[in-house]
């Protein structure tokens, strides 16, 4: 009897010990990229988790997004991810895709962590089987945005293009063309960006809820690129060559505006003479469509927490993004528009902007709530190529319904049906 009391005391004495080590070698390891934004953003969410937890380590290590997926991958597929970090970055296109093939590396963290506040458009990137597997970040919610002295000189103001739907967007595209000779807005050509933002503001999606793909019988989609090419045929659209062309048309006063995730206005705020000519709304909506809104998304990404690490410890660091003060801070320095809705409580949020000389930030957190869900799946890619190859067709005359159909049977095949 004595001999097992005294090695129970001896094991718990060695419990201790381990416990009290994991806690002075608490250590969370990040990755993820851009220097200016994420990384810079992540700096700032270490900084202040360390003022209340001084104890724990962490390390963030720079690592483009292709190459995260193809360490996932690799590990995956050799059956070890022990080499892969506490918490990574993921595009929330490319969530859903990762999570379905390798859900041996993604952490379910439905129940553990407070997502109240977080828009459910959002939150369905990275929810699998109704699961929660991200923590989102930034926001890629739809801007419409517009020269003030282009509309003034047709006649119009921001206020006539907010909460509107395409006819009227067609309308006002036509007389505003009329009178200054400019087109409304500008694209990429070969890019169905903007076509996908008119989609999921239908609450439209490339996929089925039970993930095939949706192409022939999407109504939705069907009238998108009508409209689409209604706009680029009578000039109110205008496709450029390149991304670099794109954003020039934005910078040399080509065009009046622009449709796009809300990442774009940093690229318009970097052209100092036009501050104070530039206004924000929201982006028209499709008729005819039931559940049609004015709110869309373009890009943005979620936080993963791999498996097999110290959960609990991530999820508490992970709290500095439900974390009003972490939002005000990074704001005027990364430009990161966060998704949480606590975010636009901050002073930076409710400030007006100077180039805008209104609280945009606060207004897209506002539209982020509203944006309907998207369905993205394993081949949201693939689906997104064969979709713009139908685009394309359908633009240069292809036939819409055979269009369509060629890019559906093309997914079936890829997904082996």
């Amino acid at each position: 009897m004595k001999k097992l009391v005294a090695l129970l005391l001896a094991l718990t004495m060695v419990l201790s010990c381990c416990a009290a080590l994991a806690a002075e070698d608490g250590k969370v390891t990040i990755w993820t990229w851009d220097p200016n934004f994420n990384i810079a953003a992540m700096k700032v969410a270490k900084e202040m988790y360390a003022k209340i937890n001084p104890d724990v380590e962490v390390v963030i290590e720079e690592v483009l997004s292709e190459d995260i997926e193809t360490r996932v991958i690799t590990a995956a597929s050799a059956g070890d991810i022990s080499n892969l970090p506490d918490i990574m970055l993921c595009q929330d296109n490319s969530f859903q895709k990762m999570v379905m093939n390798y859900p041996e590396v993604y952490a379910n963290i439905t129940g553990q962590y407070d997502f109240e506040g977080f828009p459910a458009g959002k939150l369905a990137y990275s929810t699998v089987n109704g699961q929660n597997h991200g923590i989102p970040f930034d926001a890629g919610t739809v801007v419409a945005t517009y020269r003030t002295d282009f509309l003034e000189q047709a006649g119009y103001t921001v206020a006539d293009l907010t909460d509107i739907d395409w006819d009227r967007f067609i309308e006002i595209g036509r007389d505003v063309k009329a009178k200054t000779g400019l087109p409304m807005l500008t694209g990429q050509a070969g890019s169905i960006d903007t076509v996908l933002i008119m989609m999921q503001s239908c609450g439209a999606s490339m996929f089925n809820e039970d993930g095939s793909v949706n192409f022939v019988n999407n109504e939705a989609c069907k009238k998108v690129l009508e409209y689409y090419k209604t706009m680029v045929t009578e000039g109110i659209f205008v496709e450029v060559n390149t991304w670099d062309e794109y954003c020039g048309t934005l910078a040399n006063s080509s065009c009046v505006g622009t449709i796009n995730g809300c990442w774009i206005l940093g690229t318009i705020m970097g052209v100092p003479e036009f501050s104070g000519k530039w206004a924000l709304t929201n982006m028209p909506k499709m008729p005819g469509i039931e559940g049609a809104t004015n709110y869309s998304n373009n890009g943005g990404s979620s936080w993963a927490l791999v498996n097999g690490t110290d959960i609990d410890l991530a999820l508490d660091f992970m709290n500095m993004y439900r974390n009003v003060d972490f939002y005000n801070e990074i704001l005027p320095t990364t430009s990161a528009i966060g998704t949480w809705a606590g975010a636009k409580e901050g002073s930076n949020y409710a400030a007006a902007n100077e180039y805008y000389g209104a609280p945009i930030f606060a207004q897209i957190v506002e539209y982020t709530a509203h944006v309907p869900a998207n369905q993205t799946g394993a081949f949201y890619y693939d689906a997104r190529s064969a979709l713009g190859t139908a685009t394309t067709n359908y633009m240069l005359g292809g036939d819409l319904e055979s269009e369509l159909q060629n890019a559906e049977d093309e997914i079936n095949f890829t997904m082996g049906f």
